[in-house]
């Protein structure tokens, strides 16, 4: 049944994070993951690689919330460094992978309905719009794989353009999450 679906890799990604989400709210979770943080740049780092995958953001979201750290800013340009790390294996999983159901999701009428209010703005504003709407899903606690994934499949995007991007987008999301 679960293969009859036109998107099964999108869905999959979408119930994998749902589940994490679900599992990570749980108190219990959080209060046995504690005593794994610590106040090195290491953890940041290594949290901040987390912080890009949706199966495992909502993890790296109450890692640095427990992290509690002594310097959020420091703790964010460390993360945001991880989270580079993230979203460059991201970019290639998913310029290999889900290359062919880009293809097809472009030709939805869905996709279409959303495009017709986007023609209202001139052409050359297009691919901005779009690096704009990918960089907001990518400095949020939203999977960094929305982001990326419009990137790779519906731009030609340069690696370090997208290094870049994602560092600022993602220090900047973070730095947001630990003063909130």
């Amino acid at each position: 049944m679960f293969l009859r679906y036109r998107y099964p890799k999108l869905i999959a990604l979408f119930l994998v994070s749902l589940f994490a989400y679900a599992l990570f709210s749980q108190d219990s979770v959080q209060t046995a993951l504690a005593p794994l943080i610590s106040e090195s740049l290491f953890s940041y780092f290594i949290i901040g690689s987390l912080f890009t995958f949706g199966f495992i953001t909502p993890f790296a979201i109450g890692l640095f919330l427990i992290a509690d750290p002594s310097s959020p800013l420091l703790a964010a340009l460390v993360g945001g460094c991880g989270a580079v790390l993230g979203d460059m294996l991201i970019f290639q999983f998913i310029r290999f992978s889900f290359l062919d159901e880009f293809g097809k999701l472009k030709r939805e009428k869905i996709v279409r309905l959303v495009e017709k209010p986007v023609t209202l703005v001139p052409a050359r504003f297009h691919h901005y719009l779009l690096y704009a709407f990918a960089g907001i899903i990518i400095a949020s606690p939203l999977p960094d794989e929305l982001g990326v994934s419009l990137l790779a499949g519906l731009t030609s995007i340069r690696q370090i353009s997208l290094a870049c991007i994602s560092y600022v987008c993602n220090t900047v999301g973070i730095f947001i999450l630990l003063v909130l």
